[in-house]
């Protein structure tokens, strides 16, 4: 998403995040499909995360349900502070710190993003 965000020089934006910004709160079939699809994706990144548990990439322990609202947050904060001119740098170091805060197994190290790395304490 980082990478997708910074590529588009025009900012063009999601029609989903101006749609619901600009008219949930007037228009209840917006609001409503703007709820169904935050589910939807929700559903998708918990699906996502709770098979990275299955194959040892994060933390058994962890609850997808919280990392999906986590990771679904930066997602979409990313587009957010993209379309309002944030440099494609600052974007990628988001997701990667995005990342870096996901919970691995004991002793599993983290594969390299091939950029600088975030700051680790």
């Amino acid at each position: 998403m980082a990478e997708n965000t910074a590529s588009d020089t025009e900012r063009r934006g999601c029609l989903l995040a101006k749609g619901a910004a600009e008219l949930t709160q007037h228009d209840p079939t917006v609001a409503g499909r703007s709820a169904e699809t935050m589910r939807a994706l929700l559903t998708l990144l918990r699906t996502e995360i709770s098979a990275a548990q299955r194959h040892g990439d994060i933390d058994s322990a962890a609850d997808p349900e919280r990392l999906a609202a986590l990771l679904l947050t930066v997602v979409r904060g990313i587009e957010a502070v993209g379309k309002a001119g944030l440099d494609p740098e600052t974007l990628r170091n988001i997701a990667d710190t995005a990342l870096a805060v996901l919970p691995m197994p004991e002793g599993r190290k983290r594969l390299a993003t091939g950029r600088s790395p975030a700051r680790e304490n």
